[in-house]
């Protein structure tokens, strides 16, 4: 690991169904980072592109058979990013391009055949020599989300090693999962990025315990949403229509220690490029000499555990 690693989180909202713009805007701020030396570059979840808060704001989105939600899933999986595609391999490029490890939320789309026209809330994590690592679908869509994700699987649940240490990721309420949690702990990150909507109270409680618990550095990143940003589709409630520059998303990303105190604080309503730099990264160590839920705080005799890490796949064997 370096001794100083420069962070930036990207708090800042995607122009929603719009995958062109999207990466546009996402190699725009990637150049913009890199002039300010960065070496970590962190997306919310699905910044690619964009997050569907619209599920909880706008009425009717749940009713059987709703036209105006129907066309959204359609712009929503026609902007979708698969992997592999053009738009993976030309993140990787940038990656390499402006040598920084890259972290992004992305509606993850899969077709293959009549009957598989599926969305995965994921993310793809680059090296800084544009190598693709690892690529998570979340495990279980929350709540609302259940209308338009698939159930994910345990393949990307694992941290990888990177130019600037070892890096992990869990999308919003896995880390309400205590398995999921302990696979990851497990997989020896040094940094873990917890991608989010919006980081409210109670997901701050989360990042930072799970920085307590994992003994690890926390990245949480959040994004914004106005509710002018609302796909044009949907309708929004009447009190919404009157303050379009309201946020229905507010960011509140921030970075936190291994012992669970902030490192940046939450940043709320700020949008545009947040900046952390993390020294004195041996306090990983120091803080393990309390609690080590992998090591010397762990009864491998007493609990057994295991994760299933296989791609998701048909009868026939193919991925899906």
């Amino acid at each position: 690991m370096k001794e100083k690693i420069k962070i930036t989180i990207i708090q800042d909202t995607p122009p929603h169904f719009d995958l062109p713009s999207c990466m546009q805007k996402v190699e725009q701020r990637m150049a913009e980072a890199a002039a300010q030396g960065a070496d970590l570059v962190v997306f919310g979840e699905t910044w690619l592109s964009g997050y569907p808060a619209w599920l909880d704001y706008c009425p009717k989105v749940g009713l059987w058979d709703h036209e105006p939600t129907k066309q959204a899933f359609s712009r929503m999986y026609r902007n979708g990013v698969k992997v592999p595609s053009d738009e993976v391999e030309q993140l990787g490029k940038w990656a390499k391009k402006y040598q920084q490890v890259l972290v992004i939320g992305i509606n993850e789309v899969v077709s293959r055949g009549v009957g598989n026209r599926t969305i995965y809330n994921a993310f793809l994590i680059f090296d800084s020599d544009g190598t693709l690592l690892n690529h998570h679908r979340k495990l279980m869509p929350t709540f609302t989300e259940k209308l338009l994700y698939g159930l994910g699987d345990g393949q990307g649940l694992k941290s990888v090693e990177t130019s600037i240490g070892r890096i992990g990721a869990l999308i919003c309420w896995e880390h309400w999962m205590p398995l999921t949690r302990m696979a990851m702990h497990e997989s020896g990150e040094l940094i873990h990025i917890a991608l989010w909507p919006n980081v409210h109270e109670i997901l701050q409680i989360a990042s930072r315990s799970y920085a307590f618990e994992g003994r690890c550095f926390v990245v949480a990143v959040g994004q914004t949403m106005q509710a002018k940003d609302v796909p044009e589709m949907l309708e929004l409630p009447d009190e919404l229509k009157e303050q379009p520059e309201h946020f229905l998303l507010k960011g509140n990303s921030c970075v936190i220690a291994p012992n669970g105190k902030y490192i940046l604080e939450p940043q709320e309503k700020t949008q545009g490029i947040l900046y952390c730099e993390l020294d004195q990264l041996d306090r990983i160590y120091g803080e393990s000499m309390a609690l080590d839920v992998t090591g010397h705080y762990n009864r491998g005799d007493v609990f057994e555990f295991g994760v299933n890490r296989e791609r998701k796949s048909r009868e026939d064997g193919t991925q899906i």
